[in-house]
């Protein structure tokens, strides 16, 4: 008798199988018999695990306002920001391929025709955006090319161009209450706009 049960089993084990094979097959079943999916794997103990790279997620906490106008001006530097970075993080590329080319480059002429050239460039690429940006949006841009380039924007004028260009590039600026010296500081004064970055570059907001 439990021999003849064990073959019972077994014969129904095979129907459900064959049954399967034929079954009409779901939408989802369709879609999964389609799609390979090639696991990474682990051994673990002669045992092969499957291996799975899950992408970072970042958790960013909710900003603090001390009152209204905190708050206030938290979303005028998201719209500013959301505007200027991405003129200093091209800005910051710009610069280390110049920089990049400078470094091959060896007699002065060629360097002094190649900065030339590159100056042409930029002017062409940003003359016309760079004028439409209001006067918070101008500050704020010194402060993130020094974010992007880890100089100032005295410190390049005065590497590419030369002190004296740089210093009357600052009078200028000092002129209109800017500084061309102005430093970023992301966990002091700056707290505010590096966590709205960090909100952009994750695409929260």
């Amino acid at each position: 008798m439990l021999l003849r049960g064990k073959y019972r089993f077994v014969a129904c084990l095979v129907i459900l199988t064959i049954s399967t094979w034929f079954a009409p097959k779901t939408e989802a079943q369709e879609l999964a018999d389609s799609i390979n999916i090639v696991l990474q794997h682990r051994i673990v103990e002669k045992d092969t695990m499957p291996h799975v790279n899950l992408k970072e997620i970042p958790v960013i906490p909710p900003y603090h306002f001390k009152n209204k106008r905190h708050k206030k001006r938290y979303g005028k530097f998201v719209r500013n920001i959301k505007v200027v970075l991405p003129y200093a993080r091209s800005a910051g590329q710009k610069v280390n391929a110049i920089n990049s080319h400078l470094d091959s480059l060896t007699t002065k002429e060629e360097k002094k025709a190649f900065l030339k050239e590159a100056e042409r460039e930029l002017f062409d690429e940003f003359e016309q955006p760079l004028r439409k940006l209001t006067f918070s949006q101008g500050k704020l841009l010194i402060k993130l090319i020094n974010r992007e380039t880890g100089d100032t924007s005295y410190e390049l004028i005065k590497h590419f161009k030369g002190g004296m260009s740089a210093f009357f590039w600052q009078g200028v600026a000092r002129l209109f209450g800017s500084n061309l010296k102005a430093e970023y500081h992301k966990d002091g004064d700056d707290k505010m706009i590096e966590h709205i970055i960090l909100l952009v570059d994750n695409g929260i907001i």
